[in-house]
């Protein structure tokens, strides 16, 4: 995660090393006896020659560790005593030169060899002031990162979390161009809201491209087959618009069943007394929809339409909860992220089961033979992903054959992909520090190839095999996949074309997202409090649930994905259009009540259980 220094770089606060006049400033974060920050020692050194012909300031922020004990503090103490003196940098380099099991008597010979004034050094050692300093400083390690430890280094206020090599910190500190793009890719995609906006800007581009822009071009595109042969026989023959749809979408549902396995298996929705709740609420969120819907379209045209106002898109959701920030209590979020969850699933079992086009019963069975041979493997405790990947894209074609939705496909191989327990810390740690000294030891330079790949094999472990192939495709779902999928279905005619915004498809889908959606979350979860089926934190107002059930409405990917299986046409175009507009109401109500909710001193409860 990127983060911020917190406060910025100070002359007067900070303890500085060396100072520079070129605006550019690096913070580090240090602990004199740790073992780690001294085998850092030699780059920060080599990197501080550099900085001092780039006329850059460094400085150091203390932070001793409570496990370092009482050496640590006295160390810390004497570096910020000795800087009352003006000698910082020489106190500095004599801790890091000496062992690190200080005592008072220690540092004051230190401070002998300097020729520092010893009765002084002493009292400014264990003043109030260099006390408020310490707390300072470790108010600003927590400040600036979620979890803090030394050494940390800071560049211009940014946390620098590539390779600690000296010459990729000096490419930081320089701001190469490629130095400057990856800080700025990184900031977006860890901004809350990039994948939203980008998501709209996707949405934005097609609709002016078809009502403004060169309608033909765009529908070209759309509709470029994509056709495989052997021999004269046709194996696959699928527009550009079904690959998004029907392929990339998969990869799509392929992270999505990832997150919904995790939060089974050791997530939110792991524990029955409190997966019950989101459950059932989210349970209320799709049904309610569907029924509003379904009566004011019973025994109509567009009934089949009842799944396009149940679903949820949780990126959207939980991009304007995290925008909201504090205003949203955190037990709040958890909920409603473990409702969005169980309302994907929902989603996912609905489109396979009643969105399909046709069924071939031969090519289904051989689908299902696939799944078999790749749970088998999970039982086997074969943990590679490349089984399961050449075994998921042979079953998305089978499920594409048979007339189910092509998604189901990634759903079930994000299924069958194995969990198994995290490795233990402390055991991993073990592991890459024996490797590590081992090549510490050594005379090379740079680390083995050996030595690499048995370091990442342990690193690895850390996680399931899941999350690592969920976190190399996020992005691409996000930035790519989504947005694709927005530009080439949100391509909405409305100029010179005739869209009935009065049609019953239109009022209930708009319905069903910006009322039925929190109606149902509302009235599921009142109905489980009351009956004692769940517990609702009591940090939660029943005003701030109706806000947050309120962004439950936003369908928009989720919606439109249904729609386009449900619908064609004008009436397409149509139900489109209705699924904005209901997302828009929703996203405006849920964001008016919480932010409303956070200024209000007292608020209604729902009854507890």
């Amino acid at each position: 995660m990127t983060s911020r220094l917190e406060p910025a770089f100070s002359q007067q606060q900070d303890l500085i090393y060396q100072s520079g006049a070129s605006g550019t400033d690096v913070v580090v974060f240090i602990d004199y006896t740790e073992p780690r920050v001294k085998r850092m020692r030699g780059v920060i050194g080599r990197s501080a020659e550099r900085f001092r012909k780039l006329d850059v300031s460094l400085a150091y922020r203390l932070t001793p560790s409570p496990e370092r004990g009482e050496p640590a503090v006295l160390a810390a103490r004497a570096a910020i005593a000795a800087a009352r003196q003006g000698r910082f940098t020489a106190m500095h380099d004599a801790l890091f030169d000496n062992e690190p099991d200080f005592t008072l008597e220690s540092v004051r010979a230190i401070a002998e060899q300097m020729h520092l004034d010893l009765e002084r050094f002493e009292a400014d050692m264990f003043d109030d002031l260099t006390d408020e300093q310490l707390d300072q400083y470790r108010r600003s390690a927590s400040a600036s990162v979620d979890a803090s430890y030394t050494p940390m280094l800071f560049i211009n206020g940014i946390h620098y979390v590539d390779s600690w090599d000296d010459s990729a910190i000096l490419d930081a500190v320089r701001g190469s161009l490629g130095s400057r793009l990856s800080l700025a890719s990184t900031r977006f995609f860890d901004w809350a809201a990039s994948a939203s906006l980008v998501l709209l800007l996707a949405t934005a581009a097609a609709f002016a491209v078809v009502n403004f822009g060169p309608r033909e071009w765009y529908e070209h595109i759309r509709e470029a087959a994509l056709v495989l042969s052997v021999s004269g026989v046709t194996y696959l023959d699928v527009s550009f618009e079904t690959i998004v749809n029907d392929g990339l979408m998969a990869l799509f549902f392929l992270v999505v069943g990832i997150e919904i396995k995790r939060e089974f298996v050791s997530g939110e929705l792991a524990d029955p007394s409190t997966a019950v709740l989101p459950i059932l609420g989210a349970i209320g969120g799709m049904a309610v929809p569907a029924l509003l819907y379904s009566s004011i379209n019973a025994a109509g045209p567009a009934a089949h339409g009842w799944g396009v106002p149940i679903a949820t898109d949780i990126a959207f959701v939980l991009g304007i909860l995290a925008l909201l920030g504090d205003r949203v209590p955190a037990s709040l979020k958890v909920f409603i992220s473990a409702l969005a969850i169980a309302d994907d699933i929902g989603a996912i079992v609905i489109i396979a089961l009643f969105y399909g086009h046709g069924f071939d019963a031969s090519m289904f069975a051989a689908g299902a033979a696939v799944c078999v041979v790749m749970f088998a493997m999970n039982l086997a405790r074969i943990y590679s992903m490349a089984p399961y990947m050449i075994l998921g894209v042979i079953l998305w074609y089978f499920i594409l054959q048979s007339g189910v939705h092509a998604t189901l496909a990634g759903v079930l191989t994000a299924f069958a992909i194995p969990s198994r327990p995290s490795a233990q810390t402390a055991a991993v740690a073990a592991q890459a520090s024996s490797i590590l000294d081992y090549e510490l030891k050594s005379a090379r330079a740079t680390a083995s190839t050996a030595s690499v790949l048995r370091l990442q094999r342990a690193i690895d472990r850390l996680r399931e095999p899941g999350f690592h192939l969920q976190y190399a495709l996020q992005n691409w779902n996000s930035y790519l996949i989504l947005p694709l999928f927005a530009f080439v279905n949100m391509g909405i005619v409305v100029v010179g074309t005739r869209v009935d915004l009065l049609a019953d498809e239109v009022i209930g889908t708009v319905l069903g997202l910006a009322l039925g959606k929190p109606l149902g979350i509302c009235l599921a979860v009142l109905i489980a409090v009351k009956t004692g089926l769940g517990r609702l934190s009591s940090d939660v107002t029943g005003f701030q649930l109706a806000g947050a059930a309120s962004l439950a409405g936003i369908g928009f990917t989720m919606s439109i994905f249904i729609a386009s299986a449900a619908f064609e046409g004008t009436q397409l175009q149509a139900v489109k259009i209705a699924v904005l507009i209901g997302s828009a109401l929703s996203a405006f109500a849920g964001i008016a009540m919480l932010t409303a909710a956070s200024a209000r001193t007292s608020v209604p409860r729902l009854v507890r259980g």
